[in-house]
């Protein structure tokens, strides 16, 4: 499945920890605290219990959005939309 992770995380170490983790997930950064890529359901669940591990619950927040294919494709990108140096061939031909 495709998925996008986004998340807003208080402290500097946990931040950087989540984002460690995504990509060593396979994710790939689109922005600061965003990031996309393509998961099985296994890992998809493996990611989930990593990052809620991370985050205080009071004051952090993590969003993980699975879709298809064509929910992507039909995806609006306005401006520069993505550091196309941060995303490989693979992500950005899901897009297209």
């Amino acid at each position: 499945m495709i998925v996008w992770v986004m998340y807003d995380i208080e402290k500097d170490r946990a931040r950087t920890k989540a984002a460690k983790i995504c990509q060593q997930a396979g994710l790939y950064r689109v922005q600061y605290s965003v990031f996309l890529g393509v998961l099985e359901k296994n890992e998809f669940d493996t990611l989930h219990l990593q990052l809620e591990e991370l985050i205080n619950e009071e004051k952090d927040s993590i969003y993980m959005f699975p879709m298809s294919k064509d929910e992507l494709q039909q995806t609006v990108l306005l401006g520069q939309a993505f550091d196309k140096d941060f995303v490989t061939d693979e992500v950005k031909s899901l897009f297209f």
